[in-house]
């Protein structure tokens, strides 16, 4: 079994900055990816960037050149750094982790006000 635990959410104003960080522990093999999914108020859950076991990272449009995805394998961690944040980028965080199957973490809040 593997668990995840985000951290780095907060109240930010916009065009702020938040780093997030998301732990895994447990059962971990080989790992395809980690990466970043959010959702807010009334919407579904989105993805938001991802980075595979190379290190390759990949960004939805929305976020890309404002936000960065990076890992420590050693640690089994991976971070978004946000930057220039917007409202709408007001959402709930979340983790996930995928090797032979997908592992969620319970989210982090991130709040931009304008």
């Amino acid at each position: 079994q593997v668990q995840l635990v985000e951290s780095g959410g907060g109240l930010v104003q916009a065009g702020g900055s938040l780093r997030l960080s998301c732990a895994a522990s447990g059962t971990i093999f080989s790992i395809n990816y980690m990466g970043w999914y959010r959702q807010a108020p009334g919407k579904q859950r989105e993805f938001v960037a991802l980075i595979t076991r190379g290190g390759s990272p990949n960004y939805a449009d929305s976020v890309k050149g404002r936000f960065t995805i990076s890992r420590d394998n050693a640690k089994n961690t991976v971070y978004l750094q946000m930057n220039s944040l917007k409202p709408e980028d007001t959402a709930v965080y979340y983790c996930k982790l995928v090797n032979v199957r997908d592992y969620w973490g319970k989210g982090t809040l991130v709040t931009v006000s304008s």
